[in-house]
């Protein structure tokens, strides 16, 4: 037997004044689902809650996606900030304007914190530490200096680095080794090696 002639069996026996039921539809005369009923509810739940789910995950690496960037950003800035105390410190040990005459330049007082930056970089505070070594060859004076800035946007009493930072901390550290020589027996006002 098919199942076309079984549902065209039960329709020829079935009782007068009764309703035909289809499958998971509310039977009104015993007030319960027939059989079959809540398959397709438990495929809606589960579909509803593997949306949910993936819909939760993607704000999730959207916003670690977003303060990723912010922080990079941040980082960028820091490196700029410690480029530009690395420029003032070398400024300060070559002595572009020749000012010193035949003396060679000393390190400027050691750390130095640079603030007020202007605009992007205010938040940054950079310390900028400097040593040196002179030698003298012939009577040539040489002068080699380290200069080390640090630029950071949570300084710790005034200066960077800071040993313990909170959330969203970033620092950058630049160094430089630069030298100066100057010859007291040429002509000045620059006194070059020659």
């Amino acid at each position: 037997m098919t199942l076309l002639q079984t549902f065209a069996s039960r329709a020829r026996n079935r009782k007068p004044g009764t309703r035909n039921l289809e499958l998971g539809t509310w039977n009104l005369e015993l007030g319960t689902w027939n059989r079959e009923a809540g398959f397709s509810i438990v495929t809606a739940v589960f579909l509803v809650v593997v949306l949910a789910l993936l819909g939760a995950f993607i704000v999730s690496v959207t916003g670690l996606q977003q303060s990723s960037l912010a922080l990079d950003v941040q980082g960028v800035r820091a490196y700029q900030a410690a480029r530009a105390g690395l420029e003032w410190g070398a400024y300060q040990v070559l002595d572009p304007n020749n000012t010193l005459g035949a003396a060679l330049p000393t390190c400027p007082a050691s750390p130095t914190n640079l603030s007020g930056l202007a605009e992007s970089l205010s938040p940054f505070t950079v310390t900028v530490t400097c040593s040196a070594t002179t030698t003298t060859e012939s009577n040539r004076n040489i002068g080699a200096y380290l200069v080390i800035a640090t630029a950071c946007n949570q300084p710790s009493a005034g200066a960077c680095p800071n040993p313990a930072p909170s959330s969203g901390y970033v620092e950058r550290q630049l160094q430089a080794v630069l030298s100066k020589c100057k010859d007291p027996t040429a002509a000045g006002p620059r006194f070059a090696c020659g």
